[in-house]
């Protein structure tokens, strides 16, 4: 059994949402307020929830804030933040408070569901749309990761591979021998996992270098 609370001030969201929780076999509704200082006046509880869903845009303390706050009190408790904003900022900032998940107010009511469960299992729910962009966030993160491992000189000899030139010319240009460039040009595939001189060019074209 799976026990919830919801912070929420909007009725027509809040109400059928509780309604929804309530009648749930696998799931033990336990409080609903419809701000963060109401749902802290009501400590000490007598069932601490296994998942908290919290709204964002709340009047007062914000949800954002009182993540902090509330994993304080409830540090077992998963959180999942219940919101209209689906901006990356706002994302982020609540997964670095410690919200375990994030999900969109037009999630259906099954879906809710589905996600207190995985909530409550260490999973971390959250709207499609939401997923997408997390993903995006550490592709970039990713990316930007590989090109700072490159050291100065083969920056150099990137923007020379791609202005196209060869081997014997980025030579020639930096002073060095043909081999140097060719050990050099060797680590650089190792490092931007790629195997080719036009790989090195695409990665380049596409911003990642």
């Amino acid at each position: 059994m799976i026990s919830v609370d919801i912070i929420e001030d909007v009725a027509d969201i809040r109400n059928p949402l509780k309604e929804f929780l309530s009648i749930q076999n696998d799931i033990l509704f336990g409080s609903i307020s419809e701000s963060v200082e109401e749902y802290l006046n009501n400590f000490p509880k007598e069932i601490l929830p296994d998942v908290l869903i919290l709204d964002i845009g709340l009047p007062g303390i914000s949800g954002l804030s009182a993540i902090e706050i509330i994993k304080e009190k409830l540090p077992e408790t998963e959180i999942i933040m219940f919101t209209v904003h689906d901006e990356p900022g706002k994302i982020f900032d609540a997964l670095k408070s410690g919200a375990s998940g994030y999900l969109l107010k037009n999630t259906p009511l099954d879906e809710i569901k589905r996600a207190v469960i995985e909530a409550a299992n260490n999973g971390a729910p959250m709207s499609p749309s939401i997923a997408r962009q997390v993903i995006q966030y550490f592709d970039k993160r990713k990316t930007v990761k590989e090109s700072e491992i490159l050291t100065p000189k083969e920056r150099q000899i990137v923007n020379y591979i791609v202005d196209g030139q060869s081997y014997k010319m980025i030579a020639a240009n930096l002073n060095n021998s043909i081999e140097t460039i060719k050990y050099h040009t060797k680590n650089i595939y190792k490092k931007l996992h790629v195997n080719s001189k036009t790989e090195v060019v695409a990665k380049a074209f596409r911003g990642e270098i």
